[in-house]
């Protein structure tokens, strides 16, 4: 479609449709399934991944926000209502900008959003993870930005951050992410909204990852979980492609399981037969539904539409998920009268593949970072890049026990001070190679790349850093207020080898999600009841603005 000829035809219906649409219901959990808030009717994603350019990007800082940029969401909101759209994903979001007008214009039309909390550069990374100040600012300040909204179904605390046996171990940083936010949307006072995780399908890991998120306390598991899943190439079935294997594997998850992308594509044009299986009676006890990747194409060439400027075109693939996503009628329950048949998880149990810690790492805590690096007399000069950092670590960290600033996902071992920043961390392992060389004037040099001052204790850190001790490497159970830092109090306390643990671990243990099929399968290769009446008047005016035009002569059309 030209957007360019009826750009105020979709405006007037969004602005309509403001007018006249109530905020969506939340989307609540029980069991294994997704229900609205407001009649219990039960909830299945018809999902589609909605970002340019950002999604699945591991470097860079560009963040293409279509949530900030309502000439693009207000034109493509009608196409994503064309396929029966009732949630997006988007990868990051820009917390520097406003999401109101493509908020509510989505929630006027049924739709409700999954956000990444990461962003491109600021995330948990695989090579050399780390739960910290940063990261957790981050996920904060986009809870922040999102958390009013009734239309936001979840969050996900990471994508694909483990994605083989060699590096299992990020899972315990990104599973502490998921409890930590889930603590801080308790703390705020906002609704219960959803944390969760997106994995990809590795067959070696893709049973114990999925067990390792959903066991534990409500405190400390993801509320749902979700996998890129791209099993189903061309005209497979049900058997040939996979999914009787992974359904078969799940079918004991006790939180809900969905594609969080789906649409292989090596085989072209994607006739999406997938569809019926997903949603049909096969699956939809263990999965509910998933999300198309992706709505703009791209050089992948997996989209639905293309974009010149500001025109739309339909492709062959949109074609083919139209059909099929109309087509579907999967059976549903009430929350009423739903009984989950699995409540708890056992977490896996390490093996060849699978090393992940129970033991999480500490929450991060500014005033308690604030507090050591104050009592320091040994610090790093203000002039130093921070990409030399790294010369004086490898060389303080071979003369020094450095497990106060470090963490390993593998043992269950983190310092109390892992998650402070770069800066935090070397002048707390500077200034412990100063005093145990003997504190002269010369122990604090490194070619003029150190300088001493006085190190200040303050009162309300004493009683934490002498429990913490001078290496950094106990726990604490004492508050610290650092005055001249964040206001408020923090609890200085799952710290050190005492950090949070993520439930039982033992061999033999009882229930996991899976009887773990024979057949492993192919690794990964790359109804809205309550809305209903609001979509339904949203399709209805958009179809009559398209007779309106073609009558007046506006020469559009759908292609």
């Amino acid at each position: 479609m030209q957007y360019s000829l009826v750009s105020f035809i979709i405006a007037a219906t969004l602005l309509l449709s403001s007018v006249m649409a109530d905020d969506l219901p939340a989307i609540e959990i029980k069991g294994n399934k997704f229900f609205f808030s407001n009649n219990g009717s039960q909830f299945y994603m018809k999902g589609i991944a909605y970002q340019a350019d950002t999604a699945n990007v591991t470097g860079g800082a560009t963040i293409n926000d279509p949530l900030a940029d309502w000439d693009t969401c207000s034109r493509d909101i009608p196409y994503l209502q064309q396929l029966a759209t009732n949630v997006i994903r988007v990868y990051a979001v820009n917390t520097s900008l406003d999401h109101s007008r493509c908020m509510n214009a989505l929630n006027d039309a049924g739709i409700y959003v999954i956000a990444d909390l990461s962003s491109p550069k600021v995330s948990v990374n695989r090579k050399s993870p780390s739960w910290d100040l940063e990261i957790f600012d981050r996920y904060k300040s986009v809870v922040d930005m999102f958390a009013n909204y009734s239309n936001v179904l979840g969050f996900f605390a990471g994508n694909e951050v483990t994605n083989d046996a060699t590096n299992t171990d990020a899972s315990a940083f990104v599973k502490a992410a998921i409890r930590d936010t889930k603590s801080y949307i308790k703390e705020k006072g906002y609704r219960g909204i959803p944390v969760g995780y997106s994995s990809n399908d590795d067959a070696d890991t893709r049973v114990d990852i999925a067990d390792y998120f959903a066991c534990g306390d409500d405190a400390e598991r993801a509320d749902f979980y979700g996998i890129n899943m791209y099993e189903w190439c061309g005209n497979s079935t049900f058997q040939k492609s996979g999914y009787a294997d992974r359904t078969k594997e799940f079918a004991n998850l006790s939180i809900p399981l969905f594609f969080s992308e789906y649409g292989c594509n090596e085989v072209q044009p994607r006739e999406f037969t997938e569809v019926q299986a997903l949603y049909g009676p096969d699956m939809t006890d263990v999965w509910s539904g998933g999300i198309v990747y992706m709505y703009f194409q791209e050089a992948n060439n997996y989209g639905l539409v293309s974009i010149d400027g500001s025109s739309v075109k339909t492709l062959e693939d949109f074609n083919y998920y139209s059909k099929e996503i109309h087509s579907i009628s999967p059976s549903s329950v009430n929350s009423k009268t739903y009984t989950p048949t699995a409540t708890s998880l056992a977490c896996p149990s390490t093996n060849q593949y699978w090393k992940a810690a129970t033991n999480l790492p500490p929450t991060p805590q500014l005033d308690l970072c604030e507090c050591m690096d104050a009592a320091n007399s040994c610090i790093v000069q203000d002039d130093v890049d921070e990409d030399d950092y790294q010369d004086l670590f490898s060389y303080l960290c071979g003369k020094i026990d450095c497990g106060g600033i470090t963490g390993n996902g593998t043992t269950g071992k983190y310092g109390s001070y892992s998650f402070c920043s770069p800066k935090e961390k070397l002048n707390f392992v500077l200034n412990l190679y100063y005093n145990a060389q003997g504190g002269s004037k010369s122990n604090c040099d490194f070619s003029g790349s150190a300088t001493l001052r006085s190190g200040t204790t303050q009162a309300g850190c004493a009683s934490a850093l002498k429990e913490i001790g001078s290496v950094g490497t106990n726990s604490a159970t004492d508050s610290v207020t650092f005055s001249g830092g964040s206001t408020g109090t923090s609890k200085a306390s799952a710290t050190g080898s005492n950090s949070s643990k993520s439930g039982s671990s033992k061999s033999g243990s009882s229930t996991s999600s899976s009887a773990k099929s024979s057949s492993s399968g192919k690794s990964n290769k790359k109804s809205n009841s309550s809305s209903s009446v609001q979509v339904g008047l949203y399709q209805l005016l958009f179809s009559a603005f398209i007779t309106l035009g073609a009558v007046a002569g506006a020469g559009f059309a759908l292609i």
